[in-house]
Order: structure tokens, then C-alpha cells, then sequence
């Protein structure tokens, strides 16, 4: 458990230590991640975190497992609408998705482009693809699930009893839009 990586925004400013291993890999096609990534590609100098079929990579990790070593200033909150309850938190510095955070959740999604692609942890599923108006073009070298499954809750609440039912608060320095 003493292994850890450290990922950071395009432009080097902010930076995170993950300790361990994620609780699992995934791929999100719900249509709120999609449109929140084409909202968040808008930003100055941002990129998309879209694979070329849509879908969201993201690592999940444990907050407790998630130390944000630089650029905390450059952190700011998105959301889709005023009364979302999820979060995407881009650096500000660079206009770079950091993670993504559902309102009340004992993880943090942060999102796989923030690894170097040698290093770059590998999706076990795609999730929602039941929001796809047509999913029949998704690779199939993974599940390509319509909405998340019982193992994929189970795993969240096994980390969440590791975590003694604990959900560390992770500020951030106020909001953008897109």
C-alpha cells in the first residue's frame, strides 16, 4: 500500500499523490460527463478528456488516498448547472480536468489523461452506455455496460468501509463556467 503516484495538470503546476491503487478503472458515457467535457474543452488552452467514442476515463480512488502536493489556488469548481451534484474541479492554472466529485461520494474520479500514456492505469468497464443513443460502435475490449452494476457499487462500498465510513471534505478555491 506504500506505492504512489503522482499525476499533475498539463502544466505542471498542480499536482497530486495517489496512494495505492484505484479502487477501479472506468469509463463513463453518461451524458452528463459528455457535456461536461465539451463544456470544459471550451476553456482557454483546454483540452478534451473524450476518448474518440465519447466516453470519460477515469481512475477512482479513495479520497483519503487522493494529497493535492501544489497548486490548491489554481483548483475551481464546475458544475453542469447551479444545483448539480457533481463537481468536475479544473486547475485553473492550464484549464485542466483534475477529478471529478459526486455530491456526497467517499472517491474522487480523477481523469486518466493526467497520467503519462506508458503509465496510464487501463478501464476494466464502460459504464452508462444505455445513454448512448446508439452504442453499437463502442470497442469491445471491455464491458460496455448500460448503467453501472452491483460489483460496481460493491467495490465503492468496500473502499468505503476501509474508510471507516469517512468522507474527507476537498476544498477548492471557488468556481468557473464554460
Amino acid at each position: 500500500m506504500s506505492e504512489t503516484t503522482q499525476i499533475s495538470c498539463a502544466c505542471g503546476q498542480t499536482r497530486l499523490d495517489l496512494k495505492g491503487s484505484p479502487i477501479l478503472v472506468s469509463e463513463c458515457l453518461c451524458d452528463s460527463c459528455r457535456a461536461a467535457a465539451d463544456r470544459l474543452a471550451t476553456l482557454p488552452g483546454a483540452k478534451s478528456v473524450l476518448t474518440s467514442y465519447g466516453a470519460t476515463p477515469c481512475a477512482e480512488y479513495r479520497k483519503d488516498r487522493v494529497r493535492i502536493l501544489s497548486g490548491t489556488e489554481h483548483l475551481r469548481e464546475f458544475r453542469l448547472s447551479a444545483d448539480a451534484g457533481s463537481r468536475r474541479v479544473v486547475a485553473t492554472c492550464c484549464n485542466t480536468p483534475i477529478f471529478l466529485e459526486m455530491k456526497g461520494a467517499h472517491w474522487l474520479s480523477v481523469y486518466l489523461h493526467l497520467w503519462p500514456d506508458d503509465a496510464r492505469p487501463k478501464a476494466e468497464m464502460r459504464t452508462m452506455a444505455g445513454d448512448l443513443p446508439d452504442a453499437s460502435n463502442l470497442p469491445q475490449d471491455i464491458p460496455n455496460l448500460r448503467s453501472h452494476t452491483l460489483s460496481f457499487y460493491a467495490k465503492l462500498l468496500g473502499a468505503w468501509i476501509g474508510m471507516g465510513f469517512r468522507n474527507p471534505k476537498i476544498e477548492v478555491s471557488g468556481k468557473i463556467h464554460a
